[in-house]
């Protein structure tokens, strides 16, 4: 493995993942290497089964590897604590569900705001910061409504503040554009795009919508629990 670098975000190094099936270890990764660098707008794609979703459940400290490392900001997740691993899913990665996991019962606001209520921000300073967010994602207006007052789109858009409002090192997006249409896909790509490059947020999705490949500005293609491409556009 390369020494590491100030920028880089996410390693992966010959990391493994097999789940029990009964009496059988199936496996989901296959000694996968992988590092993403802060301000990378990266899609993971491949055939279901390619290893997509449990890439992201490993870098998003949801699972733990059966070998191999996986290391965010320069932290090993494995030499971690259960509550070491809770503050850094909280603190340092934001994520973007394709069911977008919204609390039904909270209104926008209430939900692009939770985890800077979990961190104990000052109510001022998450005011000021949801408020800014929400208006950003186009959801001005819309704060106080609650999910099933919105449409699939919006509701991915409260998704996605409520992913960067703690200011995350990297936000991990499992098909953000599944459930919505195709304009709608369209502007949440914008926005996500917008996002990436006017603060610098860092992207990884997992995906199987050409739209994202053709947005993403390095693609990775997982088969089988493997690398089997990885390309960088300029």
């Amino acid at each position: 493995m390369t020494e590491p670098q100030d920028d880089v975000i996410v390693e992966l190094d010959q990391v493994t993942k097999s789940y029990r099936q009964g009496s059988v270890d199936v496996p989901a990764l296959r000694g996968l290497s992988l590092t993403v660098r802060h301000g990378e707008f990266t899609a993971l794609s491949g055939p279901s089964g390619s290893g997509k979703t449990t890439t992201l459940n490993l870098i998003g400290a949801l699972d733990r590897p059966s070998s191999g490392r996986v290391v965010v900001e320069g932290r090993e997740l494995g030499g971690l604590s259960r509550t070491a691993l809770s503050h850094l899913r909280r603190d340092r990665i934001g994520f973007v569900f394709q069911a977008y996991n919204l609390v039904p019962v909270l209104t926008a606001y209430e939900n692009a705001e939770i985890v800077l209520a979990l961190r104990g921000e000052p109510f001022a300073i998450r005011r000021k910061t949801v408020m800014e967010l929400l208006a950003a994602v186009g959801l001005e207006g819309l704060e106080h409504r609650r999910p099933d007052q919105l449409s699939g789109g919006q509701q991915q858009r409260v998704a996605i503040a409520r992913a960067i409002a703690a200011r995350p090192a990297v936000v991990l997006a499992d098909e953000p554009t599944a459930n919505v249409d195709s304009e709608t896909a369209e502007r949440l790509l914008d926005l996500m795009e917008q996002l990436n490059r006017d603060r610098g947020v860092t992207f990884i999705f997992s995906t199987h919508d050409p739209r994202v490949m053709g947005r993403a500005r390095r693609n990775v293609r997982l088969v089988d629990g493997r690398l089997e491409h990885d390309e960088t556009r300029s």
